[in-house]
This record gives C-alpha cells, sequence and structure tokens, in this order.
C-alpha cells in the first residue's frame, strides 16, 4: 500500500522483471489541481534524469531542455 497526502505528485517505477499493475482511489470527488509540469521539471531537489526520461521516454537532452525552461 502506498498513501500519498494531498497536494503532493508522486511517482512509481517498476523495477522488477514482470509488469506491475496499481489501482488509484480519490478521498473525495474534487482532489483538487495539481501543475504536473512545474512539479516535475521545477522541484529542489530535482527528480531523477533517469526516472524523467524513462516515464517521457526520451533522451537526457530533452529532459535538459525542459528543465531549462524551469530555471
Amino acid at each position: 500500500m502506498f498513501v500519498v497526502p494531498r497536494g503532493l505528485v508522486h511517482f512509481q517505477m517498476n523495477v522488477g522483471d514482470e509488469t506491475a499493475l496499481i489501482y488509484t482511489a480519490f478521498n473525495s470527488h474534487l482532489p483538487g489541481t495539481v501543475f504536473v509540469s512545474s512539479n516535475l521539471f521545477g522541484t529542489r531537489p530535482s527528480l531523477p534524469d533517469d526516472v524523467l526520461m524513462k516515464a517521457f521516454q526520451v533522451n537526457k537532452s530533452v529532459i535538459d531542455q525542459i528543465n531549462s525552461k524551469f530555471g
């Protein structure tokens, strides 16, 4: 079980060799608004580049280019 506090963005990475399955549920019909782009690329400390590269299926130069826009 993995519990995410309200307002926080999270990520999970399957490090195993088999397919992973996740079930998601919200505790409200109105969970709130989160700007994912600034939460993924504008954070301090930043998310690891390898996580972003795997999530978006791009190389490091693309991640660096996106990160530069969030200074």
